[in-house]
């Protein structure tokens, strides 16, 4: 299975790091061919200047990403919860990245669209600074749904997992050695 770790924090030296990099090495332990992409590494204008009225073109670092996109069969999208949402750097990755032609095609005279990525499965791995089940109840989960339902599964992508793991910021060392070792679980599986 081809495999892509998105990272979407901005600080490579956040615990989100460290999630990454445990599902990537242990998928690839498992038999997966995984690649990485570390927005915080890119060089791109996060910003879709004219939304879709007029085409900005797009950076060789997100030409790659897209390449990257098309090759994996399993998206793997680890990033911190902020304010109820992803952050900036993944957003205006997604705005830029998500165009219409690439991720789904508007169909002529038609408020429907292809989704171009029929056949590929995904996880989200979010942390947040409250547990995963207040964030549910309290908040309906707003950035999981987000990328699940409005982006994800607009693009084709069917089967979406999620794993919410907090509090992160009050955590213990051995809370976050138990959370890594259940994270390579789900890499060594590619789920």
């Amino acid at each position: 299975m081809n495999i892509l770790v998105i990272y979407g924090h901005p600080d490579p030296e956040s615990f989100s790091q460290s999630l990454a990099d445990a599902y990537a090495d242990a998928a690839a332990e498992g038999g997966g061919k995984v690649r990485r992409l570390q927005l915080h590494q890119l060089d791109f204008n996060p910003n879709l200047r004219f939304g879709y009225r007029k085409r900005t073109e797009l950076e060789p670092d997100l030409l790659r990403a897209q390449e990257d996109l098309s090759w994996a069969d399993h998206l793997v999208w680890v990033y911190p919860v902020w304010w109820g949402s992803v952050p900036a750097l993944l957003k205006g990755f997604l705005d830029r990245v998500f165009l219409p032609g690439f991720a789904f095609t508007k169909r002529e005279n038609s408020l429907w669209w292809d989704k171009n990525f029929t056949g590929k499965t995904s996880r989200i791995i979010c942390t947040m600074d409250q547990p995963p089940w207040f964030y549910r109840l309290r908040y309906g989960r707003p950035s999981t749904r987000a990328m699940r339902e409005v982006t994800l599964q607009f693009i084709g992508v069917k089967r979406v997992r999620t794993t919410a793991i907090g509090p992160v910021r009050l955590s213990q060392a051995a809370w976050r050695e138990e959370w890594l070792a259940k994270i390579r679980e789900l890499g060594r599986r590619g789920k």
